[in-house]
């Protein structure tokens, strides 16, 4: 190319020359005009969103132990910090995108009913709210009371109380929901696990209905669900308990569930308490339920699941899953199909053909295949049939 050919380079002007130090500092601002004809400012995102004018300067230098923190820690505190200030931010604007998305839901369903021919209205009533208070409209009450038993929060880690925090909530759903639901207890309901549900779960907990939560033990809580059993409105003697009105309130049971006791549990009963423990700990505290409702001088009881099911692993089953067991035996009346629609497939059990002929006889054989001292071939076992 010759030389006249090629362009000649754009000399800098002195707005070009800005040097690194000062080039973060250039304003933002510029003009914007109003529909009245003047001028606004618009001094950047720093006004719009508050939690950005939260700067590293603001970090302090040194932790809460005197110690210098390198940048790259200041700029973790510093986001952790921005994040925690836009927490409202946040929680507005999803508030805006669901109240749009059931506009558009709203809107498209009553689109549908006019090319139908339906009353709009009749298919709003189908919403998802409206579903659920449906659902709670026809779930029925029973007279027996499920506890959970949150006395163990210093024998878990981080990770293990946030697993029962799921737990717990996954039980009172799956209780709400139900056909046959119970009244429900969470006891010695504090420390950690308490400051968790009021702070990272916002205390949605608060707003639960039917639920106690109480800092109290499970006896007290095993008191109080009595109590409330004994009432008009502790509940209808329907599903399971059909028929059974002349049970009285004082033949009520106070039942700790546990897979160490020596007694098995063959029916729920009405005006019966039920304390299942809520601790997450793999196995590392064997006994501890058990040990607590003995001091306590509370009968123990633990589902019969060897009496149905050849498992593959140990009995143990997270709270959650005893509580679902429990309510599909007041739906069903049937530990065998409670059990086969609740435990997890990696359990790997399966019911055995003749569950009633072991009633009352010690599961020796189903306890040598459970711990492991035997190769499963080699243990003598009922003939078994998938829950599939």
């Amino acid at each position: 190319m010759d030389d006249s050919e090629r362009p000649r380079k754009l000399q800098k002007t002195a707005h070009d020359m800005t040097s690194p130090a000062t080039e973060g500092l250039i304003s933002t601002t510029t003009s914007i005009s109003t529909p009245d004809g003047n001028t606004a400012e618009n001094h950047g995102a720093t006004e719009s969103n508050g939690h950005l004018n939260i700067t590293l300067k603001s970090i302090p230098e040194t932790d809460e132990n005197g110690q210098p923190l390198s940048k790259n820690q200041r700029k973790k505190l510093l986001k952790r910090e921005r994040w925690a200030a836009g927490k409202e931010l946040r929680k507005e604007k999803r508030k805006e995108k669901i109240v749009a998305k059931k506009e558009r839901q709203r809107a498209a369903k009553a689109q549908t009913a006019a090319q139908d021919g339906i009353d709009p209205d009749d298919v709003t009533l189908l919403s998802r709210s409206e579903r659920k208070k449906v659902e709670q409209q026809r779930s029925v009450l029973l007279p027996i009371a499920f506890v959970i038993d949150c006395d163990f929060d210093d024998l878990m880690v981080e990770k293990e109380r946030i697993s029962l925090g799921s737990q717990i909530t996954r039980s009172y759903s799956d209780n709400a929901k139900a056909q046959f639901r119970a009244h429900m207890f969470i006891s010695s309901f504090n420390k950690r696990l308490k400051e968790r549900f009021d702070t990272v779960l916002s205390k949605q907990y608060t707003r639960w209905k039917g639920a106690t939560f109480m800092e109290e033990d499970y006896v007290v809580a095993a008191e109080q669900a009595r109590e409330r059993m004994r009432k008009p409105t502790g509940g209808k003697m329907m599903g399971v308990f059909a028929g059974k009105d002349a049970v009285s309130p004082d033949d009520g049971e106070v039942i700790y569930l546990s897979s160490d006791s020596p007694n098995t549990l063959t029916e729920l009963k009405p005006f019966s308490t039920y304390i299942i423990g809520g601790l997450v700990d793999k196995n590392r505290h064997k006994g501890v339920c058990y040990k607590s409702a003995m001091g306590k001088g509370i009968k123990t009881a633990k589902l019969p699941i060897g009496d149905y099911m050849q498992m593959q692993s140990r009995y143990v089953l997270a709270t959650n899953h005893v509580i679902e067991i429990m309510i599909r035996w007041l739906e069903l009346g049937d530990w065998g199909t409670a059990f086969c629609l609740v435990l997890p497939k990696r359990k790997g059990g399966v019911l055995k053909e003749n569950p009633g002929e072991r009633y009352g006889q010690e599961d020796d054989q189903g306890a040598e295949a459970d711990e492991g001292d035997a190769p499963a071939s080699e243990v003598k076992v009922q003939e078994a049939v998938s829950c599939s």
